[in-house]
């Protein structure tokens, strides 16, 4: 089973209701998965948990 098919995907909640601007985000160990919506059979993004950390802490900075 790839990893891909083993990954929990979830819409993030600041994604658009259109579906034009959608993020998908899962979590595995130690790393975290971010996708585009619109193309989920396509290339994903994968970030170590710190950094994925570091990330949502200056987003949310504003």
């Amino acid at each position: 089973m790839s990893l891909e098919s083993r990954l929990n995907w979830f819409k993030s909640s600041y994604s658009g209701s259109d579906d034009n601007d959608c993020v998908e985000v899962a979590a595995a160990l130690g790393a975290v998965h971010v996708r585009d919506s619109k193309g989920t059979h396509g290339p994903h993004l994968g970030f170590a948990a710190g950094a994925w950390v570091d990330f949502v802490s200056y987003a949310s900075e504003g």
